[in-house]
């Protein structure tokens, strides 16, 4: 299969064939994961899934194919099962907190009776961080809220109070244009966003693995001005094959560990979308890279792949990782493609005690490209809104694909609006204050 981007395109090492799932996910990548016995793989410049999914930063020529099978997500390697149920949840524009009341307050929803804000905000000051309780003081939404924590199903900002964060994931990082300081202020003053999401592209062309220290850069350009701005950051291991990459990833979680391990606001997301792996077998993958994190001395808040595409998060609540408990477990979804059965699977895994972190979605085919479904998008989001998970949108990115939020001639510097935005990105951005 292959991945491309503009011109260039490169080989993946294989095609899976799945029983729930298919490929997808971020930007500019693409797998294609033949589901269900549903179709082949077709690419068209991206991988795509039949259940084929061509994803995110590689133009998708096919598209996810139904019966059964489920194709992964926009643009690099996600997706996971997919399923064709009927619409479920609640429409919501803003979000509806699970303490009884809405908090919109023009950024994400905390529950728990009111907002957390640990009093006010000191906008002169470094963020406090003071582990995961307490008050808090510092710059921006990091700064009301502190340190991020599980708390039974849920994750609890650093007064215990349930909190959804809202955002956006960047691209790819080393096909991406957005992996800039401006990129943070818009999504901060602008889009009013509590998150974003920065994808650190571990295998492809001039990936992490061939390109180190240039792809490390971009990530933490990105990630230092989110500190400073007082914006939740994930740093995203944005790789479908961790598993074969274990060394490399406990070496450059333990260095980000070490230099965000006393900054409250950075989440570590372990592995994107295991594809053709068992959940034994990513517990056998993650578990070393949480004890090096730990081992740095940083307790921030981890998120963990889930298999298929971060899609089985009911076969992960069977089995969770008993080593560590401040861990959540990554849950993907593509709203054209992805439907009521995976909600269901959700729904089991919630109901289980499983706190999840939506870290990638797309409002579109779980190719990138097709259809913006406008209703399931906002079933979606009710749904998550409803079960106070936080979120991220794939992607802030202005390749010519249905998943971007901005279209070619939008420029990198903002601020974007109006003929800037994308069928996707006119959509999502008005749902994340």
């Amino acid at each position: 299969m292959k991945f491309t981007l503009g011109s260039s395109a490169f080989a993946l090492c294989t095609l899976f064939v799945l029983t729930s799932v298919g490929c997808s996910s971020d930007g500019s990548d693409e797998v294609s994961a033949n589901t269900g016995g549903a179709g082949g793989f077709s690419s068209g410049g991206g991988a795509s899934t039949g259940g084929a999914v061509a994803s995110g930063g590689v133009s998708s020529g096919g598209v996810a194919s139904m019966g059964g099978a489920v194709t992964g997500a926009g643009g690099g390697p996600s997706g996971g099962t997919y399923g064709t149920g009927g619409a479920g949840g609640i429409v919501s524009g803003g979000a509806t907190a699970s303490g009884g009341a809405l908090f919109t307050g023009g950024t994400s929803s905390v529950t728990g009776g009111a907002p957390a804000t640990g009093g006010a905000v000191n906008t002169g000051g470094a963020q406090n961080t003071g582990g995961t309780g307490g008050a808090t003081s510092g710059v921006g939404f990091v700064g009301q809220h502190g340190a991020l924590r599980v708390s039974g199903k849920h994750v609890v900002d650093a007064q215990g109070q349930t909190i959804q964060l809202r955002g956006m994931s960047l691209f790819w990082s080393q096909w991406t244009t957005f992996d800039l300081p401006a990129t943070v202020d818009q999504l901060v003053d602008d889009w009013k966003a509590t998150l974003v999401r920065v994808p650190l592209g571990v295998d492809g062309d001039d990936g992490y693995l061939t390109n180190a220290s240039e792809n490390e850069g971009r990530v933490t350009a990105v990630v230092d001005r989110a500190v400073q701005r007082g914006l939740y950051a994930i740093i995203d291991w944005h790789d479908s094959h961790a598993e074969s990459h274990q060394s490399q990833s406990v070496d450059f979680f333990t260095r980000m560990a070490k230099k965000y391990g006393s900054s409250p606001g950075v989440v570590f997301e372990i592995y994107n979308e295991p594809l053709a792996l068992g959940w034994p077998s990513v517990k056998s993958y993650a578990e070393p890279v949480i004890a090096a994190i730990r081992g740095a001395g940083a307790k921030n808040l981890v998120i963990v792949g889930t298999p298929n595409w971060s899609q089985d998060v009911d076969v992960a609540a069977k089995s969770p990782i008993t080593t560590d408990t401040n861990l959540a477990y990554t849950l993907h979804f593509y709203a054209a493609t992805h439907h009521q059965s995976l909600r269901d699977k959700a729904t089991s895994a919630i109901n289980a005690g499983l706190p999840l972190f939506v870290t990638e979605w797309g409002t579109c085919e779980a190719s990138g490209n097709g259809n913006v479904d406008s209703n399931e998008t906002k079933t979606w989001l009710g749904f998550l809104s409803q079960n106070q998970i936080s979120w991220a949108n794939w992607s802030l990115n202005d390749k010519a694909e249905s998943c971007s939020a901005l279209t070619p001639s939008a420029g990198t510097s903002g601020p974007w609006s109006g003929g800037d935005l994308t069928t996707s990105g006119a959509l999502v951005k008005p749902l994340i204050p």
